[in-house]
């Protein structure tokens, strides 16, 4: 495993590029480097799943990004203490079926010392919207730097 800077304890500017690293990385849709991040028994709880270890957290990315479509994601600092960050977010997805939707959450963060995320809490709200509504039309892959933000966008 190699480490991953920055590096606990955090202050704003390591906690805020932090947050940009795992948002990249997120959408990137690559479940293996997402998976990379994370302890090898990093404890999970997705909505209403719980998952242990970087192999599960691999086939629940690859299964999430099979029916979450066009995933473009956004996060932001909440707030951050020591080997700990809170996160809130929004990504927006089509399903298979075409329905668009946006997903509104909060994340927990807590870091190994080596900078590998080993406990992720994450609470998940779901909106349907109107394609006209998206408001993540960046092309696939990480956001530009100058696309607007949560705050920015009123989110």
């Amino acid at each position: 495993m190699s480490p991953r800077a920055p590096f606990p304890p955090f202050d704003r500017v390591s906690a805020n590029a932090k947050v940009r690293a795992a948002e990249n990385a997120w959408n990137s849709r690559d479940p293996a480097k997402v998976a990379a991040a994370y302890t090898p028994d990093s404890a999970w709880r997705n909505r209403s799943e719980f998952l242990t270890g970087r192999a599960e957290i691999e086939a629940f990315l690859t299964r999430k990004w099979l029916t979450e479509l066009d995933y473009r994601l956004i996060k932001e600092l909440w707030s951050f203490d020591g080997a700990r960050i809170a996160v809130r977010f929004a990504y927006e997805a089509v399903t298979p079926e075409g329905q668009w939707f946006r997903a509104y959450g909060n994340e927990n963060w807590e870091f190994a010392p080596d900078g590998l995320m080993a406990v992720r809490r994450a609470s998940i709200n779901d909106l349907p919207i109107d394609e006209a509504d998206r408001l993540f039309r960046w092309p696939l892959g990480p956001r530009p730097e100058n696309h607007p933000g949560l705050s920015e966008l009123g989110l």
